[in-house]
């Protein structure tokens, strides 16, 4: 299983919308057939290992990251290929909360007279596919806030200069968790004061579905800088109800209701997750990420902290919290840390 998990993590850049899903075939001790799903479209990972493992599979057993599907979408029912190879038992991580599969994948093999166990290295299952799950049981991707901040927490100078705080590799570890990234969320204020492009750019070899460019614009204000849709990914305006998009621009809109004059933030994720997002980053100033926190809706933390000091007159990272005394605080805990450089980056989750 724990290999399978290594196969499905495979297709962390190009799965998406669908989970990640990765499949061992294994007999007599021995492996004999594997794969992961690429991407939409495109055979499962049962398909593959079955492939491989061609006459092999019969009388095996099949070790994969998430129940089988047993539905007709893109692809046949991965449940009717395991039977039909003849497969003697399935070992899956954990259930597909997915409605048209939850638990018929299960039922359709046991029907057939194949074994069926399931909870084996869940926790590591769930936590590689915690976008498509938030989707699936919450109906809203996994919201992850990336920051790079200074020592005494400031994001940028009070004129809104922040290049560069960290250093070129931490910048170019943000790209590797923008192409994991089904969508890069920002605010009006960050188009109008960057103009940020909001692309993934990786080495030439990485193959990566270009991350949706979201940008909440009540008034549709920044419409005058264009980097953010300049061709090279998907762009996504979310505005106010009484909002009226241009003719021309080349890109999406979709209003979202207001609450005391600011957009709904529950409802704009909820929009995001109808759209099949699983996993959104954001890359914001601190009024936005501030109210993202106070909404609840902040999943993880993402935070490359630099050896420097900005003074008590830069940003924070994130405003308007109104905490007044300690019994107040926010906690965290603390997930993954790592070094690049000089720079520290601290994977944290909201309690």
């Amino acid at each position: 299983m724990a290999q399978a998990l290594a196969l499905a993590a495979r297709g962390l850049y190009t799965a998406r919308p669908n989970p990640m899903v990765g499949c061992v075939i294994a007999r007599d001790g021995e492996v004999v057939g594997e794969g992961w799903h690429p991407r939409t479209g495109e055979p499962h990972a049962e398909v593959f290992a079955l492939r491989q493992a061609g006459e092999r599979a019969r009388g095996a057993t099949a070790y994969v990251t998430l129940e089988p599907c047993a539905h007709v979408g893109r692809t046949p029912p991965c449940a009717d290929a395991l039977v039909a190879a003849g497969v003697a038992r399935v070992v899956a991580a954990m259930r597909d909360p997915f409605p048209r599969v939850d638990g018929a994948g299960f039922a359709r093999l046991q029907a057939a007279g194949v074994a069926v166990a399931s909870g084996l290295m869940e926790a590591q299952a769930r936590e590689l596919n915690r976008g498509f799950l938030s989707r699936m049981e919450r109906g809203r991707p996994w919201l992850r806030v990336k920051l790079a901040t200074s020592l005494d927490g400031r994001t940028a100078m009070a004129s809104g200069e922040s290049k560069w705080i960290t250093g070129e590799a931490a910048r170019a570890d943000v790209q590797r968790w923008r192409a994991r990234s089904s969508a890069i969320l920002t605010g009006a204020d960050t188009v109008l004061a960057d103009d940020p492009a909001l692309t993934v750019r990786l080495e030439e070899s990485a193959e990566f579905v270009p991350p949706l460019r979201v940008v909440l614009d009540t008034r549709l204000r920044s419409l005058a800088r264009g980097r953010v849709r300049d061709g090279s990914a998907p762009t996504l305006y979310l505005h106010g109800p009484d909002a009226v998009p241009p003719a021309g621009v080349e890109a999406e809109f979709a209003a979202v209701p207001l609450q005391d004059g600011r957009p709904d933030l529950a409802a704009a994720l909820r929009l995001l997750g109808e759209r099949g997002l699983n996993e959104v980053q954001v890359e914001a100033g601190p009024v936005l990420c501030g109210a993202l926190l106070r909404a609840g809706l902040v999943d993880e933390l993402l935070l490359y902290q630099a050896p420097l000091l900005l003074g008590d007159g830069a940003r924070p990272l994130f405003a308007g919290l109104g905490i007044e005394a300690m019994a107040e605080r926010r906690p965290f805990v603390l997930v993954d840390e790592a070094r690049f450089g000089d720079d520290r980056r601290l994977l944290l989750r909201t309690v």
